[in-house]
């Protein structure tokens, strides 16, 4: 991990007074490549519609309102950690086949180093290597959802990665770790689909019934009445009804586990739901 230099850093979180409580954590659905920003070519009604409702609404339910968000997409992984310092973020559009105008996005939200830095010594110092990332973008699991929770694109932002083997009880600690965060204004976002088996789906949104079983037993897990048996269950997901159906492989989930062990002892909510080409997907705020 490189070290900071000796300049002055612009004010930032930690040099705040902290309030008398923590920022929530979230983890979100962000839906299928750049879905909310192009015309559903179907006669059937538009499956996004309700969770771009969703996400436009969700700034204006945190108070106080965050003064940078951390975010972790289920499209990054690396070995070890890795956390974007760029002051200025790219945005790398990483979906395939979509309208010619949806390569052309933009969402300038400035970068913050010095928050990605935070993060890098928390991380280090619960025993997990880190590096520093210089050159990736924000990709779609960042700034498609961001686009409608802060569409002026005026929030600071630090992209971090999953660790590469994607074990649940590693993303749980790392979560942990960056707990002390949302006591200084810093919003943890994780950003996935509770539902990833994209070889499934209805057009007519029929309903697919293994999704229901998986989602059933994701909300009785992430609102477990207390945090030993949300961290317990969250850590055996694969044991789960319909599992690997719901996630053939679970990188759209491990967003959760960072967001869940964020929270401590901040119990779940059900935040989110609706069934969209047959998929049961839910969305959660914790704290």
């Amino acid at each position: 991990m490189s070290r900071p230099d000796s300049r002055p850093e612009p004010s930032h979180p930690s040099d705040c007074p902290r309030g008398p409580s923590a920022l929530p954590t979230f983890y979100i659905p962000h839906g299928g490549g750049p879905c909310f920003f192009m015309d559903w070519p179907y006669p059937t009604p538009n499956p996004w519609t309700r969770l771009a409702a969703w996400l436009s609404e969700l700034a204006a339910s945190i108070d106080p309102a965050p003064k940078a968000v951390l975010v972790i997409s289920g499209h990054w992984e690396e070995e070890p950690v890795a956390l974007n310092v760029a002051e200025h973020p790219p945005l790398l559009y990483d979906y395939y086949g979509f309208p010619e105008h949806t390569y052309r996005l933009q969402y300038p939200a400035p970068g913050a180093p010095y928050l990605a830095r935070e993060a890098l010594a928390l991380i280090a110092a619960a025993g997990f290597p880190v590096r520093e990332e210089r050159s990736r973008g924000l990709d779609h699991g960042v700034f498609v959802p961001f686009k409608l929770i802060y569409p002026h694109a005026d929030m600071p932002m630090v992209q971090m990665s999953l660790r590469r083997g994607l074990d649940p009880q590693a993303h749980l600690a790392i979560g942990a770790a960056l707990a002390p965060l949302r006591e200084r204004g810093v919003l943890i976002v994780g950003s996935g689909m509770s539902f990833h088996n994209l070889q499934i789906a209805s057009l007519e949104n029929e309903r697919i019934g293994e999704s229901e079983r998986f989602d059933a037993w994701l909300v009785k897990a992430a609102c477990a009445p207390t945090q030993q048996e949300r961290e317990a269950e969250l850590a055996r997901w694969s044991r789960a009804p319909a599992a690997r159906f719901a996630h053939p492989r679970e990188e759209h989930l491990m967003p959760l586990m960072v967001a869940a062990g964020a929270a401590g002892r901040d119990l779940g909510t059900h935040a989110f739901s609706d069934r969209m080409m047959g998929w049961q997907i839910s969305g959660f705020r914790f704290g």
